[in-house]
């Protein structure tokens, strides 16, 4: 129980050993608490304490040379990892997610998300007016999916796909690791403005920007057309009637044939140790969203006039409904 009570203090260790590029200084030769306060402008007995606190938690190993080395978990927060999760962590710790997690009691007194109370405006409509907010979520989201594509691009069978349509993609990953897979698919993403130019840069980088485009629009009120409708973390952002609105716009888009592949947690056994009944806490607590079983997934889709046609299990915790139109 005390482990539980005072987990919060191990999110701000991570994210502080993300913000001050931990992993960095100390790989591969290791540091002195010293070269970190120095590499950092830190204050160096304070330092000293940070890393001492660090090794507690596996995070680094302390050498007989009073030097510090990094763990394989720290390195997971190296900047040029390429499975990096700084950004995750840096996210993590920020005050807009942490802010209403710190009235998750009134969540459930309410049944009400918090963001509001503590931002000032729901989530979506605060984070879209801080641009550095907004990169931090952003930069957060593409690492979540970057190693999470993958997984999921092994389970989906694109068939005769032609075209896809990465609805609220916003850097683009699930549907470029796609477009690499597949040389013939051209790939969209469709999301806010100001995801774009991120967006476009990855395609870039990955080398698939002749078979790529960015539309800045809203999914509430179109989604362009297209063979498939990718929605990974998408629907679990937001309430069953909002839910709706998304399928049924993506429904009327898609081309004869076509299908919507939905990526998301599945809520199954109850009691079974794992991240959907916490992350469905997250998004009650954030966001008006919730996790949802297969059962409730299946009354969404016929909701917006669809039907679900088969779950695949990925290597990650996040299945693949594909939805076909009714």
């Amino acid at each position: 129980m005390l482990q539980m009570i005072t987990g919060y203090w191990v999110t701000q260790v991570v994210r502080t050993a993300a913000e001050l590029r931990l992993a960095d200084h100390l790989h591969p030769d290791g540091a002195t608490a010293a070269d970190v306060a120095e590499a950092e402008s830190l204050h160096p007995e304070a330092t000293f304490r940070f890393l001492r606190a660090c090794a507690s938690l596996g995070l680094v190993a302390a050498q007989h040379d009073d030097r510090f080395t990094a763990t394989a978990l720290l390195l997971t927060l190296r900047t040029d990892h390429p499975d990096s999760l700084r950004d995750l962590a840096l996210y993590g710790g920020t005050a807009s997610h942490w802010g209403p997690w710190g009235h998750l009691a009134q969540a459930v007194r309410t049944g009400a998300p918090q963001a509001e109370a503590t931002l000032g405006a729901p989530f979506f409509d605060w984070i879209s007016g801080q641009p550095h907010e907004a990169g931090v979520f952003t930069a957060a989201m593409t690492a979540m999916t970057h190693g999470l594509a993958h997984q999921l691009a092994d389970v989906i069978d694109l068939k005769d796909a032609r075209t896809a349509v990465d609805v609220g993609g916003a850097g683009g990953n699930f549907v470029h690791t796609l477009m690499l897979r597949d040389p013939r698919l051209a790939g969209t993403v469709l999301d806010l403005p100001h995801v774009g130019a991120d967006a476009v840069a990855s395609a870039e980088r990955l080398g698939v920007a002749d078979r790529f485009t960015f539309v800045g629009g809203d999914f509430f009120e179109k989604v362009p057309t297209a063979d498939v409708h990718l929605l990974k973390f998408v629907l679990h952002d937001w309430d069953d009637d909002s839910a709706v609105r998304i399928l049924r716009n993506c429904r009327d888009a898609l081309e004869p044939g076509g299908r919507v592949l939905v990526a998301e947690l599945i809520v199954d056994q109850m009691g079974k140790p794992g991240l959907p009944p916490l992350m469905d806490l997250n998004m009650m607590t954030l966001v008006t969203g919730r996790e949802r079983s297969i059962a409730e997934f299946e009354r969404l889709f016929e909701q917006a006039g669809l039907r679900l046609d088969k779950v695949s299990a990925s290597a990650s915790l996040v299945s693949v409904l594909e939805a076909v139109p009714v």
